[in-house]
């Protein structure tokens, strides 16, 4: 079960190391997309150092499947979800968040793709230090907002840069933002069920045409069960021939049929 006392959970320890060194803000910035590393390998450069990106295991797997397909069904028309993309956050780092939101095509104003506005990371045994030496480097490089989903705790939270500290979001909130087309509950991010959930209310804000079909044959199965059901109130034979009649018809011609009916008590001639 997700954590229903999150308010404790993760400030910054009195351990964690000073603001790193080397952070955008002074000078000009390389662009986002101008690699220190080759990509599509494991290897990453952060403040200078290179580390290995760690293949998952089912824990840290499974949620970062999940949050990858939550960010890719919210997304408002005009940005785009990826996954584990490098980014450029100043002269000594080059490295990956597990999940990205940014706006489509590229900045004119650097002719490279766009910066993300909105990242998540999923931890599973990443010490904190580390991820708060990510969090800093990525606001500092002008990422709007940075979440982390704590496997082992079930928990949610949201990057404060003014209290270099993780605050947990309630679990029965929601996360909303200009880059989503509705609010994305935080309970989404942990259950798989509510997951599904989330992307079907997405899908039917959008008119999905194929739910829409499936609401509209739902709507013309309940009308003939309504024409059916008052044949027999009202003993009107319903003869295979008219069955398949009332197969053939759309919603507006049910609706005519059975009011004809109620008010001839016969089938329609």
């Amino acid at each position: 079960m997700p954590s229903k006392n999150p308010a404790a959970f993760h400030q910054a320890p009195e351990a964690t190391p000073p603001a790193p060194q080397n952070l955008p803000g002074h000078g000009e910035l390389p662009r986002v997309d101008e690699r220190l590393v080759e990509p599509e390998t494991r290897a990453e450069i952060i403040g200078g150092r290179r580390v290995l990106a760690a293949p998952a295991n089912p824990p840290h797997g499974d949620a970062h499947c999940q949050v990858d397909g939550e960010a890719l069904f919210h997304v408002r028309p005009g940005y785009v979800a990826s996954t584990d993309m490098l980014t450029r956050t100043d002269d000594g780092s080059d490295f990956a968040t597990d999940t990205s939101i940014r706006k489509e095509g590229n900045d004119p104003a650097t002719g490279a793709r766009y910066l993300e506005e909105v990242v998540f990371e999923v931890v599973h045994k990443q010490p904190l230090r580390d991820l708060i030496d990510r969090a800093e480097r990525l606001t500092a490089r002008g990422i709007r907002r940075m979440f982390a989903v704590f496997v082992q705790r079930r928990v949610v939270a949201e990057w404060s840069p003014a209290e270099r500290a993780f605050r947990p979001l309630p679990i029965d909130t929601e996360i909303e933002d200009a880059c989503l087309i509705r609010p994305l509950p935080v309970r989404a991010l942990l259950d798989r069920a509510e997951g599904r959930n989330a992307v079907a209310r997405v899908l039917l804000d959008e008119k999905n045409p194929v739910l829409a079909e499936a609401q509209r044959e739902a709507f013309r199965s309940g009308l003939r069960k309504a024409v059916e059901r008052l044949c027999e109130a009202l003993q009107v034979e319903l003869t295979g021939e008219r069955r398949a009649a009332l197969a053939r018809l759309d919603a507006a011609a049910l609706e005519e049929i059975a009011a004809r009916i109620a008010a001839e008590r016969r089938w329609p001639s």
